[in-house]
C-alpha cells in the first residue's frame, strides 16, 4: 500500500504512516468509504507494530480523514463528510479540477502545475522527490546563514521593525553591483531593484510591460510556474523551441513576425530542465531578433552560481552583451543559498528600474528588509563563493553516475549537460502515467507536460540527479520501464 518506511528518516513510523495514507486519499488514490487493512494485516505488510497502527489510524480519524466503525473497522471518511469538517474549520479535501495538463487518471485529479508545486511542498522526504528543482538542505549552508541571522538580529532593533525602501537594502545593491561586474554586467544600484525571489520579479515585470492580450514568449520546454502566471494576466503565452545552444532562431524569427510579443523569457545559463546553456551566435541572434521586433529580453540567471564558467560550458549572457538596454536580468538566492529568504532582485535600466520598484511599492510596499541583510551578510563575509564551488564540486561527483545509471533503466539521455542539477531525459512512454504509478509509491516525478506551454502529453521528464540517489527510485524505473 505504501513506499518503504524509514526508521533512519528522522521522522516517526507514525508520521511517516499517517502522511503517506493522507496523500493517497488527497490524491484520490484511496477512494471515499475504501475499507482500511485491518490492523493486524497493516502491521505484518509494512513490519510495524499493532501499536504504532493504532496511533497512526487514531491521528488520521483526528484529522478527518478516516472515520472508525464499531466492530467493523477503519474506512476512507466521505467526502461528504470530509467537507462538513471543513465547514467546521477543520479538514477539508481539496477540490476536483483539472488544470492546464489535462487528465492524469487520478480519479479525477489532473496532473498540472498546481498539482506538482503542491506535491514538492508536501515535505516528503527529498530522497523521494527526483521531480524537486531544488538541492537538499545539507548541501546549503546553513551556518553562514545561521550567522548571519544572528548577526543581523544584533543591530539596532529599530531598523528591524520598520519598512524597507521600495528599491531594496541599499548596502545589498551596492554588493550586487559588484557581483554583476564579475558577470560582464554593468549595473549600478539605482539600476537595481530588489524582489521576493525571481518568481515575483518575473510577475512584476510582466505586469509593468504587458497589457491583456500581449504576446510572451517562453522557451519550450521551460520554467512550469510561470506559465499560468502569464496567462492569469491575461497574456499569450508562446513556445519558442528550446534546442542544445539556445532557441530555434528560425521558428523565432518566424513567430516574432507573426505575433509581435512585448517580452521573451529565457534561462541563457543552465536553462530548466535541459541545463544547456545558450552559445554566443545564438546570443547575438536573438539580440537582434529583438531589435528588429521590438520586443524586450527578460533573462532569468536564477541558475548562475552553479554555472562553472565558460571553460566547463560554453555561456553567454544576453545582458553582458547587451548592458541592459534591451534586456532585463534576473537573479536571485534560492537555489543555493535558502529559498526561506525569498531574495531575488532585477537589474535594468535606471528608467524601467524607477517604474519596477513603483510597481513594487503598489503592490506590496517593500520586500523584506530583514531578509535582504542577511543575504547581503552572507555575500559581504566572502564565505559564499567558496560554498558555491563546494556545491558545483559535489554535483559534478554524482552527475556522469547518475546519467549512466539512468541510461541504464531504460531513459534516454540526449542532452548531457556537463553542469547543474537537471537532466532532461526521454522514458519512451507518456510521462504523466508513469508520474502517476510513481506517486502511488510516494515518488514525486516531474512530467515532461508541464514544461511546455502547450500541456500536451509528452515522453519527456525532468530529473534533479542530486535527488535521484535513493534505491527506490531506481527500482521503480527499472521496473516501469521494463514493462
Amino acid at each position: 500500500m505504501l513506499g518503504l518506511l524509514s526508521r533512519e528518516s528522522g521522522e516517526t513510523l507514525i508520521d511517516q504512516i499517517v502522511r503517506s495514507v493522507a496523500a493517497r486519499i488527497d490524491d484520490r488514490l484511496l477512494r471515499g468509504g475504501a475499507r482500511m487493512p485491518s490492523i493486524r494485516a497493516f502491521a505484518a505488510a509494512h513490519g510495524v507494530s499493532a501499536f504504532t497502527v493504532v496511533a497512526s489510524y487514531d491521528k488520521l480519524v483526528a484529522t478527518g480523514y478516516l472515520e472508525s466503525r464499531r466492530g467493523a473497522g477503519f474506512f476512507v471518511r466521505e467526502k461528504a463528510s470530509m467537507e462538513l469538517l471543513a465547514a467546521d474549520g477543520r479538514h477539508a479535501a481539496p477540490r476536483d479540477g483539472a488544470g492546464p495538463g489535462g487528465r492524469s487518471g487520478f480519479e479525477g485529479k489532473a496532473i498540472d502545475v498546481v498539482w506538482l508545486v503542491r506535491n514538492m511542498f508536501r515535505q516528503l522526504p527529498y530522497a523521494q522527490m527526483p521531480g524537486t528543482g531544488v538541492l537538499p538542505p545539507d548541501w546549503l549552508d546553513g551556518v553562514a546563514v545561521a550567522n548571519a541571522l544572528r548577526a543581523v538580529s544584533r543591530q539596532n532593533a529599530n531598523l528591524l521593525l520598520s519598512y524597507g525602501v521600495p528599491q531594496g537594502f541599499l548596502p545589498l545593491r551596492q554588493q550586487l553591483q559588484h557581483k554583476l561586474a564579475e558577470l560582464e554586467i554593468a549595473a549600478a544600484p539605482e539600476q537595481i531593484v530588489t524582489t521576493a525571489g525571481v518568481t515575483q520579479a518575473l510577475d512584476l515585470v510582466a505586469r509593468e510591460f504587458t497589457r491583456p492580450g500581449d504576446t510572451i514568449f517562453v522557451d519550450d520546454p521551460a520554467w512550469f510556474l510561470m506559465f499560468g502566471s502569464f496567462a492569469a494576466l491575461g497574456a499569450k503565452v508562446v513556445g519558442i523551441p528550446r534546442l542544445a545552444d539556445g532557441p530555434d532562431i528560425a521558428r523565432l524569427a518566424e513567430l516574432a513576425a507573426l505575433h509581435k510579443p512585448k517580452l521573451y523569457i529565457i534561462n541563457s545559463v543552465l536553462h530548466n530542465p535541459s541545463s544547456t546553456s545558450l552559445s554566443a551566435a545564438k546570443a547575438f541572434q536573438v539580440l537582434r531578433l529583438s531589435e528588429e521586433h521590438d520586443f524586450v529580453i527578460v533573462e532569468d540567471d536564477i541558475y548562475c552560481d552553479l554555472h562553472p564558467g565558460s571553460a566547463v560550458q560554453p555561456a553567454t549572457r544576453l545582458a553582458a552583451l547587451d548592458q541592459l538596454r534591451r534586456v532585463i536580468y534576473l537573479g536571485g538566492f534560492s537555489k543555493t543559498m535558502a529559498a526561506n529568504l525569498r531574495v531575488g532582485y532585477i537589474a535594468t535600466s535606471p528608467e524601467r528600474a524607477e517604474r519596477l520598484a513603483d510597481r513594487k511599492m503598489l503592490t506590496m510596499l517593500t520586500t523584506s528588509d530583514i531578509g535582504e541583510r542577511v543575504v547581503y551578510k552572507v555575500l559581504s563575509e566572502g564565505s559564499f563563493r567558496k560554498h558555491s564551488d563546494r556545491v558545483r564540486t559535489r554535483l559534478d561527483g554524482i552527475r556522469a553516475k547518475t546519467i549512466r545509471q539512468m541510461e541504464r533503466v531504460g531513459l534516454k539521455v540526449d542532452l548531457a549537460s556537463p553542469a547543474g542539477m537537471f537532466v532532461w531525459a526521454d522514458a519512451g512512454c507518456d510521462t504523466n502515467v508513469l508520474t502517476e504509478r510513481a506517486m502511488a509509491h510516494n515518488l514525486l516525478l516531474a512530467p515532461g507536460s508541464l514544461f511546455s506551454p502547450k500541456q500536451l502529453p509528452s515522453t519527456r521528464m525532468r530529473f534533479n540527479v542530486v535527488a535521484m540517489q535513493d534505491p527506490a527510485v531506481w527500482r521503480f524505473l527499472e521496473r516501469e520501464l521494463g514493462k
